[in-house]
């Protein structure tokens, strides 16, 4: 069954992330997006809505009152800017408290707790587990029939293959059904960088690089021209020069 979801924000941009965070998990159908309190109350007597992601500070009236009007409210997920109505949010009972601006990972854990809260709770496709030393972390990935371990220390990179990625390590390539964003927001921040849409990279493994291209194991990966400001931050972080 499909987790049947509308967005109420009067901030266009804070809508469109959100939307593309939703789009990342098939239980999620978006039925609607609303910029102020009116539109929502008026489609949730409409259509039959299982989680509402409400901003507080709206035009008019606040989200925290659109849900106190209403006598059968959906599942509530608050997102705003504003920390000081945390505890009015769940005093409402609300799910949980996003803060803007709401990275990936934050809205992956939200959206946990939703599936814990149902019987729509999908079979995870990757874990993550990070035990006492961050040397030893470790995921799991669904490929085929079964679930393999995957040290990610042995990662060299991940590519995207539209609705699979390709896991690539020394000896290995694990082929597994899910969004590249989603493993993105589950590997350690220090040790991984986005260098492509379709390309993420363990830094320990870069064995030389150009301004347009990194070379891990023989291969060369391209470096996106979005994402290059960023790379190279990040690699002169490192104590990395890339040339002229």
């Amino acid at each position: 069954m499909k987790i049947r979801t509308i967005i109420v924000d009067d901030e266009p941009l804070a809508i469109e992330v959100l939307e593309k965070y939703l789009l990342q998990f098939s239980q999620m159908e978006l039925v609607g997006k609303c910029t102020d309190a009116i539109q929502a109350f008026q489609l949730l007597q409409q259509k039959t809505i299982d989680l509402m992601f409400l901003d507080i500070k709206m035009p008019g009236i606040k989200g925290t009152d659109l849900l106190r009007s209403l006598k059968n409210p959906p599942k509530v997920i608050f997102t705003t800017a504003y920390s000081e109505y945390a505890l009015e949010g769940f005093e409402l009972n609300a799910v949980d408290y996003l803060l803007k601006p709401i990275s990936f990972e934050r809205f992956l854990r939200a959206v946990d707790k939703i599936y814990q809260l149902t019987e729509n709770r999908p079979q995870p496709l990757i874990t993550h587990e990070t035990p006492v030393s961050d040397h030893e972390t470790f995921i799991y990935l669904k490929v085929e029939r079964k679930t393999v371990k995957v040290n990610v220390a042995d990662i060299l990179w991940i590519e995207s293959l539209r609705d699979y990625v390709k896991v690539v390590i020394k000896d290995h390539e694990y082929i597994t059904r899910q969004k590249i964003s989603m493993l993105e927001a589950m590997l350690p921040e220090n040790r991984f960088i986005r260098i492509h849409r379709s390309f993420i990279v363990a830094l320990a493994k870069i064995d030389s690089f150009y301004s347009y291209s990194i070379q891990i194991a023989g291969h060369e990966l391209p470096i996106g021209r979005n994402y290059k400001h960023d790379v190279q931050k990040k690699l002169k972080t490192e104590r990395l020069l890339f040339e002229p």
